[in-house]
């Protein structure tokens, strides 16, 4: 809280003059139509494709810089854009503009005895803050996603990616005009200075909730010292069990993508759980897939004595979201031994059983108290776009307003509305 109290003037005087024209802009976008939410959301995916070559060339200048510091691989994997994810951000916010709107939904209505009937509406929080590391497209997914939900938005991005964000913005800011909405709807902030985000944390007259995305160390910063609600994740240690009666070939397939596909997200599993009934036959198809990939291996006693060249894992080795090509194995007697190590373990992300055991895998979805439990899928679908909500904000580990992916629906909330006809109340 000190901090927050002994910010630069200029500082301060930025951050004091973005939230004063975000509340503003956030009572305009309240009150747009759907129409024109979609026609700004339409007019910035344009945008982005048209300038699909300048915003890869802002990226490599921020790649560049990047080696050049010693990024980790896992960032660095972030912080990269190519042809395929810049179409995807166009695509992304495209996609947005055909979701339902759910600004203004009235459900539940409910006609009571005193005359009076009673719903509830949806309504947009305000203005959002962003706090991002590595990923500039987030930038594009979360203007969208607070767009389409009525809300303003201050993003403030990481120092490593400053090119490709402000690229990026240059863009959302021409969409938003381009829609006859006020640039201000969508800020993104160029600064690098840290002050910004303390600023940010402590300006609730401001900003009405705080989502950071990042690693660990950024969210528990948020956590710790912002005055405004934050709708938080601390990490992804997720978790892949696969049991005595998976069919083989799909487990080994589910247990390679969970870790392999991309090593940098938060929904990469980190600690494969095999059942000794079968962990023999999983690790003899499993291990030379994983070996041709350069993934380094830490295992319990039993998986040591499975794989020859396997790292005895560490207590920490449970408990870590690598980010990394390195994989923790532990082998468990039955499906309880492994909820058991989730709930120990894990982060309250994303976890995955494979199985044909209908009574397990129903087992495991009601006792695994994570944001998303998968059934014979890889944890890296954990991710707002494949599950339909067109992008996602991030995911919430939170058990307070939302959890899991934060679509359109998770950046609004209810208000009860009530209609009479002159009714008293006796």
């Amino acid at each position: 809280m000190n901090k927050v109290l002994h910010l630069s003037d200029s500082i301060r005087a930025w951050i004091d003059t973005s939230g004063r024209n975000a509340r503003l802009a956030s009572k305009e976008i309240a009150q747009a139509s759907t129409g024109t939410k979609n026609a700004a959301l339409e007019a910035m995916a344009q945008r982005i494709s048209r300038e699909a070559q300048n915003i890869l060339a802002a990226n490599a200048k921020d790649l560049e810089a990047a080696h050049a510091s010693g990024l980790s691989s896992a960032l660095l994997d972030r912080l990269e854009l190519t042809p395929d994810r810049v179409n995807a951000m166009a695509e992304g916010l495209t996609q947005i503009s055909a979701l339902p709107d759910p600004v203004g939904q009235i459900d539940d209505m409910n006609a009571r005895p005193s005359g009076i009937t009673v719903g509830r509406m949806r309504v947009p929080l305000g203005v959002i803050g962003i706090i991002y590391e590595s990923r500039p497209n987030v930038t594009a997914d979360a203007a969208g996603l607070c767009l389409k939900s009525g809300n303003a938005a201050i993003l403030r991005g990481g120092s490593e990616a400053l090119n490709s964000n402000q690229a990026i913005s240059a863009c959302l800011s021409l969409g938003l005009t381009d829609a006859g909405l006020s640039e201000y709807v969508i800020q993104v902030l160029s600064t690098t200075d840290r002050e910004a985000v303390t600023a940010m944390l402590g300006s609730p007259e401001y900003i009405d909730v705080i989502v950071p995305r990042g690693g660990k160390r950024l969210i528990e910063k948020v956590s710790a010292d912002a005055r405004v609600p934050v709708i938080k994740h601390l990490d992804g240690n997720c978790h892949v069990y696969i049991d005595s009666d998976a069919d083989i070939d799909k487990a080994v397939a589910v247990a390679f993508n969970a870790k392999c596909r991309r090593y940098g997200v938060c929904g990469a599993m980190e600690t494969l759980l095999l059942d000794s009934a079968n962990a023999s036959n999983v690790l003899a198809q499993l291990m030379p897939k994983y070996r041709e990939a350069g993934v380094d291996i830490r295992g319990c006693e039993r998986t040591c004595e499975l794989v020859p060249d396997c790292q005895a894992a560490s207590e920490d080795d449970w408990r870590t979201e690598y980010l990394a090509p390195i994989l923790a194995i532990r082998i468990v007697n039955g499906v309880d031994q492994a909820i058991d190590h989730i709930g120990r373990y894990g982060s309250g992300h994303t976890d995955a059983i494979v199985t044909n055991n209908l009574e397990r895998s129903q087992q495991f979805v009601r006792e695994v108290d994570s944001s998303s439990v998968m059934v014979n899928a890889s944890t890296q679908f954990a991710d707002g776009f494949e599950y339909g909500l067109g992008a996602e904000i991030g995911i919430s580990t939170d058990r307070l307003h939302v959890r899991g992916p934060v679509g359109l629906e998770g950046l609004t909330i209810q208000k009860y509305v009530v209609f009479g006809d002159g009714t008293t109340r006796p």
